[in-house]
């Protein structure tokens, strides 16, 4: 089975580098254990990672290195009992993207005799990879022919959001907002989940910028109220009940041709959606909903994607006339790398948020006042005027993930996991990752393993 992706979060990627590349200058190994993934897009999701230690590896040189063989039956033993997948990484410190003759042969004897031996109760896929000096790796399958298949891309969700194919290092990124960025761009698929206010602005962009492919996902309907902050919404689809994600798919076609739009007219709690998000290099979550906002975050940990998730608040006050003032207008837009903190770990929502949309679904009226508040707070609005506050907060979700795909700040991309502005003031604040506990829902890589999001309400029917 060949792969177009293998996908690791920024710290394994860290530990990886920081364990391959030793200051002796000599080769060093790791082993890779991938969950395995299907569709239209199948990949190798690094669930974990074995790092062989220096002494037990029979030689390390600067070009050779040979495979403990206890090493490779403790992984093999782990991968045949948990059904992943088992790639060998070895480092090439001279710099040669590139499996060398040496490689060829030692991989083929080793990957062969794990083959002959496998015992487990799926069928063994195997692989090996290099990484070299400025961190870009190489992946290949080992088929049951006898013959290596490449790996097409190489996908690293950290601290910077790393694409790698076999004839692209690191070292040849492009620079930001110039002509090599649109057609970097069009190699990758961007998730807009939720196609309204936030939403639409940000499918927007993604459609100029030059994304190749496009998946929006929202059940809903345009209705009048919307259109003062749905972009490309008309009377007609009004007067229709056009869905959203249509409405805006036909759009981006009126003007990307090229383009390949995915409409899914389902909620983001539906296993469909799930699937169609999780073949994507980014999402972007424009929801209100703590239920929205979970699945986005369990897609993105599972799936190793980098997630954008913003929201944008209106606080009011009470003037002595007994009348109704704005207090401030908030924007919020938090990037979150799997492996590392996540939205739940932020508290963007939390048990009792999602416990409280639970009741809300079986007692509406318990929760109508609340919903009804919508944007602003304290001051219900049938048709708020808040584009203006919605492109604030979808331009800096969008320049976030850019600045982090082709870095151009000047401080690390570490002390941008949170941004928070606000309008009253014109303060903006930031919180690097550090200032968030690191996720502990334990599905970092776990990918389509079912039950779904380890949710049994995703389970294959």
């Amino acid at each position: 089975m060949s792969f177009s992706l293998l996908a690791l979060c920024g710290r394994d990627h860290d530990r990886l580098r920081n364990h391959l590349l030793p200051a002796d200058g000599l080769e060093a190994a790791a082993i890779l254990l991938c969950t395995i993934s299907g569709g239209a897009r199948p990949g190798l999701f690094v669930r974990s990672i074995i790092l062989v230690p220096y002494l037990e590896c029979g030689v390390r040189e600067r070009d050779a290195l040979v495979w403990p063989g206890q090493k490779l039956a403790e992984a093999q033993a782990q991968a045949e009992d948990e059904g992943l997948a088992m790639i060998l990484i070895h480092s090439h410190p001279g710099g040669m993207f590139q499996f060398s003759h040496i490689d060829d042969a030692s991989d083929l004897r080793v990957l062969a005799a794990a083959r002959d031996g496998w015992c487990g109760s799926h069928p063994a896929t195997l692989g090996s990879a290099i990484m070299v000096p400025d961190g870009s790796i190489r992946a290949r399958t080992f088929e049951e022919d006898g013959r290596f298949v490449a790996v097409e891309e190489v996908r690293v969700a950290g601290d910077e959001i790393k694409h790698i194919s076999p004839n692209q290092s690191l070292s040849r990124q492009p620079m930001a907002f110039g002509d090599g960025m649109g057609t970097e761009l069009r190699h990758r698929r961007a998730c807009v989940v939720g196609v309204s206010g936030t939403g639409s602005i940000i499918a927007e962009q993604a459609a100029r910028l030059g994304f190749g492919g496009l998946v929006l996902i929202d059940f809903d309907t345009v209705e009048d109220r919307n259109l003062n902050r749905i972009l490309n919404s008309t009377l007609q689809d009004a007067a229709l009940g056009s869905a959203k994600v249509d409405m805006f798919a036909r759009a981006v076609r009126a003007y990307r041709p090229d383009i390949e739009v995915v409409s899914v007219k389902e909620s983001i709690l539906s296993r469909g959606a799930v699937l169609a998000a999780a073949g994507c290099d980014v999402i972007f979550s424009c929801v209100d909903s703590s239920e929205g906002r979970q699945v986005a975050d369990l897609v993105a940990q599972a799936f190793l994607i980098p997630l954008v998730d913003m929201g944008v608040t209106i606080f009011t006050r009470q003037l002595a006339d007994g009348g109704v003032a704005v207090a401030d207008a908030v924007g919020r837009i938090d990037y979150v790398q799997p492996g590392a903190s996540s939205l739940l770990s932020r508290c963007v929502y939390t048990p009792d948020t999602l416990r409280a949309e639970y009741l809300a679904r079986v007692d509406p009226t318990a929760h109508a006042a609340e919903v009804a508040e919508g944007y602003i707070k304290g001051a219900p609005q049938e048709a708020p005027a808040v584009i203006s506050l919605n492109m604030r907060a979808a331009s800096e979700a969008m320049l976030e993930y850019l600045a982090r795909s082709f870095p151009y700040r000047h401080e690390p991309a570490s002390s941008f996991a949170r941004s928070v502005f606000r309008l009253g003031d014109g303060d903006v604040e930031r919180f690097g990752e550090a200032s968030f506990p690191p996720d502990e829902l334990g599905l970092t890589g776990a990918a389509a393993q079912e039950p779904l999001l380890g949710m049994p309400g995703l389970c294959e029917p």
